[in-house]
């Protein structure tokens, strides 16, 4: 195919747009590309072109539109080279079209077609119970381990998809920004690309939680004069003071994103109007290598000195970066006017690499592979995909905690600094510093101090372990840890000791039956393992291994056996006959009026409700459906809920309330308030009289002058649940009353 000429074959005004976007992708990267390096992206364009030829979006517009604004993504705000732009620009065409990996190696090299290979979904999984989407995400991680373009690249592509999603329908919006707030927004900030991270937050938030997005998103507009106001006379002083010190430096500034927000106002309990730290300045200074640190700290001292920070809010991650590289100093200070601001300090180098991450580690760096922290990061993705117990949906949740959740910094007893996820324990720590050492806890200190195994460490902490040689691991020990690698090491060990336990069981058990005159045979067995009510003979034999079924429980097991297996079967089901009434109930359950239906034609199928967010008539719900459990219930914004929408779309059924029939359906209330006299009681007065509902329990609690506590109530529908929640609100003393 000649790549001298870009070919575009359209009617003249996709031509124009065409070539605007392919002459907008050329700009994004003039300056850094020789001859050859033109020549690649043309060819990839118009390999692209002929690929994607007659075919539209949603939108109506041409498909290649698409691969041009990724690739556009790729050079402008990633920052990456030809080959990366080139893969961008082709990411789709073995996916979309008759070009499969052997042309795409054939027409360019091995590294383009690996990284094609990478970005390219699986097609098919025949297996209801396995998660096509965490199937895709665990593949394109295996190529990661070899050339972290690819995760570069499909974040671009997400980006881009996430930024065009208005021609969709609901329900494909709500699958893709569950699935990108789920991995792909915390996997942009482990990468430090922090900019892409929160605009995939804010849209991602934008079709989960539309009314919520668009209340902020209208408040901060109805502000935005007065805040642009503000920050622009704050800057002013702040320049002003750091320019009589004569330091080189620029000054950005911000409101804080929509989705940060909605967060802490979630986190907090608290309105829009309530969140006081909306607003953000960046203080980037001009400064060598070798000066960037004390002129930080210079111009910390100087805000400081004239405007009072907050203890609780300071971050250094100057001296202690994260382990995506990014560095700053962050401060929050109280402004003018009791406006609290966030200052985030930084040379143009640490900027740089905030706002683009370990590419931006390339442009300091002649040799990317050297990167340390790239290197901690691949290490632990090739970590997780060792793991050959865990499925995808196990994979993807181990990749989220161990790798895109909050870090700690912990300490050796001789001060070598660990990283670690947050809510890790002393048991993760042991096996961070190495599987024989984890394996052989016994205890640990933390600070000095003995401490319990399941100990949550806090940044700063040093710790100490304790070990013994004739110490095992246990099964609680599984939940003690968070890490993956402890998690995997413990199986490991466990099943290695259950094995040998389940060999010596049979053995003994074999012996034992054979003195009693009963004949091991498979069928004996069998009947054994259900007796017992255990999963298979496996567990049986472990079970003797281990002593837990003793001489006791096998003569036991001979009796039973001896009177024959009607005798079993009475001592089994506790009856000979089945029993009528029972029957009577279950149909006439059955027969019960349904209040949801189920899919585009409101089927009436059997239910649940999820007790993990207890829904009820008039909220807005989904069904899931399991294979061993039929349809659970959830509300949309249930906890469990953008897991859910994530890793198995296609198990998601859509459901509908059909009438307004009043029932029993449980809610959680979460209180809070100033503790006053009778609080308590005019709360349960105003929910048992006034609105006569049932309380199923109630808890609440007071210290120091504050109160917080949960109420569970038995309520008709969201409507009634709304009257109530309300009502409490007035009440004197009460500051905030939310759903749980």
């Amino acid at each position: 195919m000649p790549t001298e000429v870009v070919q575009i074959d359209q009617n003249t005004e996709d031509k124009r747009k065409i070539l605007n976007r392919y002459r907008a992708l050329l700009r994004s990267c003039a300056g850094k590309l020789d001859d050859a390096d033109k020549k690649l992206i043309r060819k990839a364009f118009n390999v692209a072109m002929d690929a994607h030829k007659g075919v539209r979006r949603k939108s109506g517009e041409p498909y290649i539109l698409h691969p041009l604004e990724v690739a556009i993504i790729v050079s402008r705000e990633i920052g990456l080279g030809p080959t990366s732009i080139a893969c961008a620009l082709l990411h789709d065409v073995v996916e979309d079209s008759e070009y499969t990996l052997e042309d795409i190696e054939r027409l360019f090299d091995k590294t383009i077609a690996k990284i094609i290979d990478g970005l390219t979904k699986i097609s098919f999984v025949s297996d209801m119970d396995i998660s096509v989407q965490a199937e895709n995400f665990r593949k394109m991680l295996l190529t990661i381990s070899d050339d972290i373009r690819v995760i570069l690249i499909k974040l671009a592509d997400r980006l881009h998809n996430m930024r065009t999603m208005d021609d969709m329908p609901a329900h494909k919006q709500l699958k893709i920004a569950s699935e990108t707030l789920y991995l792909y927004a915390p996997l942009a900030g482990r990468l430090g690309l922090y900019n892409i991270k929160t605009e995939l937050e804010d849209l991602s938030l934008k079709y989960t939680e539309p009314e919520v997005y668009a209340e902020i998103e209208r408040k901060l507009r109805e502000t935005k004069a007065d805040d642009t106001r503000y920050l622009t006379s704050f800057t002013e002083r702040i320049r002003e003071l750091l320019k009589n010190e004569g330091l080189d430096f620029t000054i950005k500034y911000r409101t804080k994103s929509i989705f940060s927000i909605r967060k802490k106002m979630r986190k907090q309990g608290i309105p829009f109007e309530e969140v006081y730290d909306k607003f953000a300045i960046r203080i980037i200074l001009n400064s060598t290598p070798e000066r960037e640190k004390a002129d930080i700290w210079r111009v910390y001292s100087i805000i400081t000195s004239r405007y009072k920070p907050s203890p609780e809010r300071f971050r250094d991650w100057i001296s202690a970066p994260k382990s995506n590289g990014y560095e700053s100093l962050h401060t929050t200070v109280m402004g003018p006017d009791g406006h609290w601001i966030e200052v985030q300090i930084r040379s143009k180098r640490m900027d740089d690499i905030a706002e683009r991450g370990y590419a931006a580690h390339w442009k300091y760096k002649e040799d990317a592979s050297s990167d340390a922290h790239l290197e901690k990061l691949i290490e632990k993705i090739r970590q997780l995909l060792e793991n050959p117990e865990s499925n995808a949906v196990e994979f993807v949740n181990d990749f989220k905690t161990n790798l895109l959740s909050d870090e700690i910094f912990v300490f050796t007893p001789k001060g070598d600094l660990k990283r670690l996820p947050a809510g890790s324990t002393p048991l993760d720590f042991a096996f961070e510093i190495h599987t024989d050492i984890g394996l052989k806890t016994l205890g640990a200190k933390v600070n000095g101090k003995l401490v319990p195994l399941n100990y949550k460490l806090q940044s700063g902490d040093q710790v100490e372990i304790i070990t013994s040689e004739k110490q095992k691991p246990k099964e609680e020990w599984l939940n003690h840890v968070v890490t993956s690698k402890a998690r995997s090491k413990i199986k490991s060990s466990l099943r290695e000791e259950k094995r040998i336990l389940a060999d010596q069981g049979r053995e003994i058990l074999s012996r034992k039956l054979s003195y009693i005159k009963i004949k091991p045979t498979e069928k004996v067995l069998n009947r054994m393992a259900q007796f017992f009510k255990l999963a298979n003979t496996q567990e049986l034999f472990y079970k003797v291994g281990s002593k837990i079924i003793d001489n006791e429980d096998i003569k036991e097991f001979a009796k039973e056996y001896n009177r024959g297996f009607m005798a079993y079967l009475r001592k089994k089901f506790g009856r000979s006959e089945p029993d009528e009434t029972h029957i009577k109930k279950t149909v006439q359950t059955e027969e019960d009026p349904k209040i949801l239906v189920f899919g585009q034609n409101d089927e009436k199928l059997e239910y649940r409700m999820g007790k993990c967010c207890n829904p009820v008539p008039g909220d807005s719900v989904f069904g899931f459906l399991s294979s061993g459990s039929g349809i659970t219930v959830h509300r949309y914004d249930c906890p469990n809920a953008i897991t859910l929408q994530s890793n198995y779309a296609n198990r998601i059924i859509k459901a509908r309330w059909v009438a307004e029939q009043s029932g029993n359906f449980t809610a959680v209330l979460v209180i809070k308030g100033i503790d006053t006299m009778g609080l308590v009681n005019k709360v349960t007065q105003i929910i048992s009289n006034d609105m006569n509902v049932n309380i199923k329990a109630i808890n609440i609690s007071g210290d120091a002058g504050v109160f917080s506590g949960e109420i569970t109530l038995i309520v008709a529908d969201k409507m009634h649940l709304t009257k109530i929640i309300e009502k409490l609100k007035k009440v004197e003393g009460v500051t905030s009353v939310t759903r749980k």
